[in-house]
């Protein structure tokens, strides 16, 4: 990745211009949203390397946008940052699906380095497997991430049983592995590809 496509959202101007000036300094193309709504409907329509986002928000808070993230583009690694942050929170986010969990306040230092972490662990995997999938395929993934199975994915795309099968063993093929629960694991560090789709 060259330039990594960053999004961060938080309602707090002053935070926004603080992670925006870290982030461009080390190289990121950053868009800062100050409200989960706006920046999830950019993530439907563009997609991102890598999205960044508080938690305590008005309207829809970070747990939310979460969830609706992974729900719209799986592979896309996300990471929460909160000042009111617990364990309780920290382990319902990760089972949720989030990349890393940050607990303000954080140094610039400590942030940059769960920010580059993230995304060298997800180049490698986009790379690996993400690139090649096939728009379909890629439609297939984002049905098993939300639980279907073959015969509901071929009603839901108006597919043939054996087409989706045949996709099916082709995704298993890409990513390396042979059951769904290290298919998840890898599919949900898979870096988006550039059109978010």
């Amino acid at each position: 990745m060259k330039h990594p496509k960053i999004f961060f959202v938080d309602d707090e101007a002053t935070m926004r211009m603080t992670i925006v000036a870290t982030l461009v300094k080390e190289g990121y193309d950053v868009t800062c949203f100050e409200n989960a709504k706006n920046c999830l409907a950019e993530v439907e329509r563009t997609g991102c390397n890598l999205l960044i986002s508080d938690v305590k928000m008005p309207g829809m808070d970070g747990l939310e946008l979460l969830s609706r993230v992974r729900r719209i583009v799986p592979w896309v690694p996300v990471i929460l940052m909160t000042g009111y942050g617990n364990i309780q929170m920290a382990v319902y986010a990760t089972k949720m699906g989030a990349a890393d969990f940050i607990e303000k306040p954080f140094t610039r230092a400590a942030f940059v380095e769960k920010v580059k972490a993230t995304l060298s662990r997800n180049e490698y995997d986009g790379q690996t497997a993400g690139f090649k999938l096939t728009k379909t395929e890629k439609k297939v993934l984002k049905l098993i991430m939300e639980g279907c199975n073959n015969k509901e994915i071929a009603q839901k795309l108006r597919c043939a049983l054996r087409t989706i099968e045949f996709h099916h063993t082709n995704i298993y093929h890409k990513f390396g592995v042979d059951n769904p629960v290290d298919l998840t694991k890898k599919a949900m560090a898979m870096v988006a590809s550039r059109n978010g789709n």
